[in-house]
Formats: structure tokens, C-alpha cells, sequence
């Protein structure tokens, strides 16, 4: 049997003017946006739309911002539902929210939470990240280790074939920025990011989150939902509240998310938030699938009608 896949982007996905679309044209994303200003006590739509972009790519306004525009669509798409979701890193509290693991509200609450402690973990210890083309994962992990002497770094991203995303503090990650040069990477370029995300650095953010997580309701998923931690499908409520904690220093195993839900039987992916990056991976990870995504209105229609 073949199935339809949802996947929701993460950061750096997110534009000025995003979602302003479906707010003209659909009641049902005018009151998740006017409720998600109320939850907030901010106006998130006025950063969502107007911007400026450096207050949009604030990590605490970002990540809640993309989650917003995600379940906006979500809304739009009506009755259709998934077989399978999974979200990249930010991402996957919008697939748990598609599952009925988490409340619009609770994700909400939580992401806008997680954005806050990891813009913060970056303020307290400076680090940064930056993307390796043309390696293999034993390769980019031999040459973390062999530059950790430098400082801390390590793979964060395993996002598809050739293309890994690594993060520590400034000097350990330059130092494995040289060391991939030499052993033959064909891009190296490091990253504008506020925070080294998915690496130890983030380990001030840990207690926050794991209180709210212990605090919050959390429901076992309807559907699998493939986590960023393990590649695997996680129903379990207990699992996915120790996943999205672990979630914040571990990699995001992408590339093997993709490959295990094509083993489960997803053959289309529908790409529900701003941008196009993880169509983009899909491409690279596996050219034999159906790939479309929903940004605006006008993407709804094509969604639907296939």
C-alpha cells in the first residue's frame, strides 16, 4: 500500500509576509492567527507579515511564527489528513499536532517556549554551525572528532546524501570547517544562525523545556510520527515527551526519517509551511518521489484536486 506523507519545515524556512494570503482570504486562519496573537500576548502576525526580517529571524519569533503558517495550512487543507508526518527539528511540533499528540495551543505555547531558551542558549554560550557538501556521515563524524580538541562540534543535521549540517562553539566548528576542506568537501559555508542548535551548547535550554514538557499533555499520536532522534515512528506519549527533549542536543537524523517512511509505504510528500527546503532534500535523498508543497492559498487547490 502506498500513502501520503505530511512534512513540516524548521527554521530558516521562514519569510517576511508569510501566511498574510490565507488571512485574507479564510476565516478559519483569521482566528488561529488572532489566537495565537492572545495566547502570545504579542502580535506574532504583525512580525509574520511586516516583519522586519532580523525580528522575524529572532529565534523566539521564528520558530513560532513557522508553526503558526504551518497550521494555518493545515486548517485550509480541510478534511485531508496524512498516513505518516514527521517535521524538521521545529517542524516536528507541527507533525505532532497534525497526530492529535499535542493542542494547537500547547504547541504553540511550547515552540514560542523553545525558541525563547534556544535564542537565550545562544546569547550564554556562542556558537554557530555550518554545512558541509560532499561527505559522507563517517566522514563528517571522523573529522568532528578529530577537530574536537579545538573545541565542541559535531554533526546536526544529516538533512540528505552529501549535505550535513554540523554546530559547536566558533573554534571547534572552524576547525572542522578546515579539516573538511582538506579531505575533500566541495562546499563549506558557515551558517547565519543565532545559536549552535542541535549540539551540547544547548544544554541551558534543557531544564526549561523539560519542565514544560513534564507539564503539558501529551497524547499518544493517531499516526506514526518519525523523530528527528531515532528516524523511527513514535506513537507513544511517554516516547515523544523524552524525544522532543533529547531532540534539542542530538541531530536531526532527516535523510533516514525520508528513508524509513518510504519503507513504511509513503510514496508522496506534501510539504505543509513556508518554503520549499525539504522538497528540496526529498529530491536528493530519493528522485522516485512525488513531491508538492502548500506555502499559499493558490497551493491548496493542487493539494486538493491530486
Amino acid at each position: 500500500m502506498q500513502f501520503t506523507a505530511w512534512i513540516f519545515p524548521g527554521q530558516g524556512s521562514q519569510y517576511v509576509g508569510m501566511g498574510a494570503d490565507a488571512l485574507a482570504h479564510s476565516p478559519k486562519a483569521k482566528e488561529l492567527v488572532s489566537r495565537a496573537d492572545e495566547l502570545l500576548a504579542i502580535s506574532l502576525s504583525t512580525i509574520m507579515f511586516s516583519g522586519p526580517e532580523e525580528v522575524l529571524r529572532q529565534t523566539k519569533n521564528t520558530q513560532p511564527a513557522i508553526f503558526l503558517h504551518s497550521m494555518v495550512l493545515v486548517a485550509l487543507l480541510g478534511d485531508a489528513r496524512p498516513a505518516l508526518v514527521a517535521g524538521h527539528s521545529l517542524g516536528e511540533y507541527s507533525a505532532l499536532v497534525v497526530a492529535g499528540s499535542l493542542s494547537f495551543e500547547d504547541g504553540l505555547r511550547l515552540v514560542r517556549l523553545r525558541g525563547e531558551l534556544m535564542q537565550r542558549a545562544g546569547e550564554l554560550e556562542r556558537g554557530t554551525m555550518a554545512a558541509l557538501v560532499g561527505l559522507d556521515p563517517s566522514a563528517v563524524r571522523s573529522l568532528c572528532a578529530d577537530a574536537s580538541s579545538a573545541g565542541v562540534v559535531q554533526a546536526a543535521n544529516f538533512n540528505s546524501p552529501g549535505q550535513i549540517v554540523i554546530s559547536g562553539t566558533v573554534e571547534g566548528v572552524h576547525a572542522a570547517m578546515a579539516l573538511a576542506k582538506e579531505r575533500g568537501a566541495k562546499m563549506v559555508k558557515e551558517l547565519v544562525v543565532s545559536g549552535a542548535f542541535h549540539s551540547p551548547l544547548m544544554r541551558s535550554a534543557e531544564e526549561g523545556l523539560k519542565k514544560a514538557l513534564e507539564e503539558v499533555k501529551i497524547q499518544d499520536a493517531l499516526i506514526p510520527v518519525y523523530s528527528n532522534v531515532t528516524a523511527e515512528p513514535v506513537q507513544d506519549a511517554g516516547e515523544i515527551r523524552q524525544l522532543l527533549l533529547k531532540q534539542l542536543t542530538s541531530p536531526v537524523r532527516w535523510e533516514e526519517s525520508m528513508a524509513h517512511m518510504k519503507r513504511d509505504g509513503a510514496r508522496r510528500f506534501i510539504e505543509v509551511g513556508p518554503g520549499k527546503v525539504l522538497q528540496g532534500l526529498a529530491k536528493r535523498i530519493d528522485s522516485s518521489l512525488v513531491l508538492t508543497g502548500v506555502d499559499k492559498v493558490a497551493d491548496i487547490a493542487g493539494v486538493s484536486a491530486s
